[in-house]
């Protein structure tokens, strides 16, 4: 077993370095009193699998809780299995869809392997559960009982569900108990600490109310920043597209980071990568008349963060090759199509065979995203002619392909 560490100087270290992703801890003095108690803490990282990628945003929290677990403490990783049928309401404007068992399933062992990748995987700091093993063996009479400890106006207190009534629009049942229910999970596990976004707040709160009611010590909650998605608007959504996924390879990480706008570089520093401030701050003067620089490096330093040095500095150098100096990548495919002479179309169907649709590819030509040797190409039915070296096609931002006949 990891011996527990309890030296001020480095719990003081680690509560430091989370006061560049904190945005509020219930409490501070509850936090740094059980750190130094000796005793390893449960925490509960709490997950509902509706969908399989983890992205840079959730990941900040695994990046804490792993600074937890080099001071001894045990994270218990909990798939909310069942609660994930419920769907939380919090910041819906609507009822989630119902997600089937098997997609859950396999949501949950994505989730988990994606996890792995940050957290350390010793079983005396970490744990796998799942919400099901408790939940679906919750009798009614339990679930009365939970639910006589909270009022029906705390339960709708919540802003989301607050706006629908004054639209006239349904609030289902099992949509207000999700809150109980993900409070009772921090009971059955003896939860001492979890890390939330601050959107969480509410429902982990409902958790320290029903383990004082159930005679136990509540846990402390530390809520991180939402920053926003890359696209500078809402927070990062698969939906959305505006995300950095960890399963994104180091290419295409690095490429969103500098597709994103120039004023979100200084905050995606401080709270994606471990660069101490006074050097982030010494780097956005000195970058100051430089912001293409100052984003390359930011790209660099997330991509070290998960894939390791010397990839980042292949990434750094392939970007700056490609785009700054306009050069074709060495490692762009060579296409043979068959044929001397043929549509544009035609070309790229071939150099993405499954990767984009028809009318993706006719989208990409048509938005004047596909160039031929330099020049950009927008009718469909164009034809391009080939030679014996083959000719440069890009299409997109960051793919490229010599296409010979």
């Amino acid at each position: 077993m990891r011996e527990v560490i309890t030296d001020s100087r480095k719990i003081g270290d680690v509560i430091s370095f989370f006061s560049r992703t904190t945005d509020e801890i219930v409490t501070l003095e509850e936090l740094k009193r059980t750190l130094e108690s000796g005793r390893q803490l449960v925490m509960k990282y709490g997950v509902d699998v509706t969908a399989p990628d983890i992205h840079i945003g959730h990941a900040v929290n695994l990046w804490m809780y792993r600074k937890l677990q080099e001071l001894g403490h045990k994270v218990v990783f909990l798939i909310g299995d069942f609660t994930t049928q419920i769907g939380d309401p919090t910041g819906k404007n609507k009822t989630r869809p119902i997600i089937p068992l098997a997609e859950i399933q396999r949501n949950a062992d994505a989730f988990i392997k994606q996890a792995e990748m940050i957290l350390h995987t010793e079983p005396e700091v970490l744990e796998v559960r799942r919400n099901s093993e408790w939940l679906t063996e919750l009798s009614a009479r339990e679930l009365l009982n939970l639910m006589s400890m909270v009022t029906n106006d705390k339960l709708i207190a919540r802003e989301m569900f607050r706006q629908r009534i004054a639209k006239g629009e349904e609030i289902y049942e099992h949509e207000l108990i999700y809150p109980i229910l993900q409070g009772y999970d921090s009971v059955i596990l003896g939860s001492d600490l979890t890390i939330i976004g601050s959107d969480q707040l509410y429902n982990e709160m409902m958790g320290r109310a029903y383990q004082v009611k159930f005679g136990k010590k509540p846990q402390i909650i530390i809520t991180t920043k939402i920053t926003p998605g890359i696209d500078g608007k809402g927070k990062q959504s698969k939906s959305v597209g505006n995300y950095i996924s960890l399963l994104h390879s180091p290419r295409e990480k690095f490429g969103r980071i500098m597709s994103m706008p120039d004023n979100l570089v200084t905050q995606y520093f401080q709270v994606y990568t471990e660069v101490p401030l006074d050097e982030i701050a010494v780097m956005e003067d000195e970058y100051s008349d430089n912001l293409m620089e100052y984003k390359l490096r930011l790209a660099k330093e997330i991509v070290r963060r998960y894939h390791g040095g010397e990839i980042a500095e292949g990434e750094y150098e392939w970007f700056k090759k490609t785009f700054s100096k306009r050069e074709v990548p060495d490692d762009a495919p060579r296409i043979s199509i068959g044929a001397a002479e043929a549509s544009i179309y035609r070309i790229l169907r071939q150099c993405f065979p499954t990767e984009k649709s028809n009318g993706d590819i006719k989208r990409l030509i048509i938005q004047r995203a596909v160039t031929v040797s330099g020049n950009t190409v927008t009718d469909p039915e164009e034809k391009i002619r080939l030679t014996p070296e083959g000719i440069q096609i890009k299409a997109g931002k960051r793919t490229w392909f010599i296409v010979v006949p």
